[in-house]
């Protein structure tokens, strides 16, 4: 395991698919950085054990994009910001689920061919 908590053949991967992965966490509410890394890891059973350095410049990332608002709230005390799915964000959600399927049927199908 690589210093992400994934494989470093993986890494690559996530490169490409970190938006979606954020976007999906969020479509089920809002969430400050720590409920979305702590998302990102029980839902996958540890696959995406994300640092926050990785996690947080992509959030900002989306953001900027309009994907995402964020804003500041205080719970326990504690100021957090957090982060909701915008409606661009959620029509980009579905898009990219939408090409997802269609890469993942692709890879499958070759993969079963002669197995």
């Amino acid at each position: 395991m690589g210093r992400l908590g994934i494989a470093p053949a993986g890494r690559e991967q996530l490169k490409g698919h970190l938006d979606l992965l954020l976007l999906a966490v969020l479509q089920r509410g809002p969430a400050h950085g720590y409920e979305i890394i702590t998302a990102l890891r029980e839902r996958s059973d540890g696959t995406f054990d994300l640092p926050e350095g990785t996690v947080y410049p992509a959030l900002h990332r989306l953001e900027n994009a309009g994907r995402l608002t964020s804003g500041w709230t205080a719970e326990t005390g504690r100021r957090r910001r957090t982060y909701e799915l915008t409606p661009d964000g959620a029509a980009a959600l579905a898009a990219e689920r939408e090409s997802w399927a269609r890469f993942s049927h692709g890879v499958g199908a070759v993969l079963a061919v002669g197995a």
